[in-house]
């Protein structure tokens, strides 16, 4: 189990570190064209690379709304969710900790929203409240409609980090507009510490979406798209 979370909290530290990251640095910088595109890949990216380090180790979950999806597809131990919850908001915290203190290092840094999420106010598009909700459990459950099927026994193997990254380079492309996509409630904990933005006083819908879209979706692909698969979680054993 150590090894697991180990392998948890490496993953989601890389994905905060390089997604967020790109949002704060390289996307502030008009002159390096990334814009919201460039942030899509960079957190796209961050999942395809540690799906293929550390996801036969873990399971390459790496998001709470993921983790609780798979327990309620079948693919996950119910037992195990709370630590792998634990493990991911610890790297999501480590990794925004990490990026302030780089960031604090450019005379006159202003933390200002530090790639959090938000509605209202708080949304790059100014969306609502309940557009900011609909938004994200739409998202993360179609996430897991994909994590589930490119990781059963009847995808191709090897292609899964593939479809996964790709899947969520495309939900960044639809939702930074409105909410700066969560669909990962560590992530949306890490940013809003070190936001100055109030983005800690939202948080709680970028875990209950979230949250609510995993197993949204995991429940259509068990019941309705595949029914009857428990292929076995890759990070099962010790």
């Amino acid at each position: 189990m150590t090894r697991r979370l180990a392998a948890e909290f490496f993953g989601t530290f890389w994905l905060v570190f390089g997604g967020c990251g790109a949002a704060i640095f390289a996307a502030a910088f008009p002159s390096l064209g990334i814009g919201f595109a460039g942030v899509a890949l960079a957190f796209g990216l961050t999942v395809l690379t540690m799906v293929y380090a550390v996801g036969g180790i873990s399971g390459g979950h790496f998001n709470p709304a993921v983790t609780l999806g798979l327990a309620v597809g079948g693919r996950f131990a119910w037992k195990d969710v709370v630590v792998y919850w634990i493990a991911q908001v610890f790297g999501a915290v480590a990794a925004a900790a990490a990026l302030y203190a780089i960031a604090t290092g450019k005379p006159g840094f202003q933390p200002g929203g530090f790639a959090s999420n938000g509605f209202g106010d708080l949304s790059p598009g100014g969306y609502s409240m309940g557009a900011a909700f609909l938004c994200e459990v739409i998202m993360t459950a179609g996430f897991l409609l994909v994590i589930l099927g490119a990781t059963s026994r009847h995808a191709p193997p090897g292609f899964a980090g593939i479809a996964i990254g790709l899947a969520l380079t495309l939900i960044h492309l639809v939702s930074i507009p409105v909410t700066n996509t969560s669909v990962n409630p560590a992530r949306s904990t890490g940013a809003a510490i070190f936001a100055s933005t109030g983005a800690m006083g939202q948080l709680w819908l970028f875990w209950l979406a979230p949250l609510i879209g995993g197993a949204l979706g995991a429940l259509i692909w068990r019941y309705v798209i595949d029914p009857g698969t428990t292929a076995a979680d890759p990070g099962e054993g010790d």
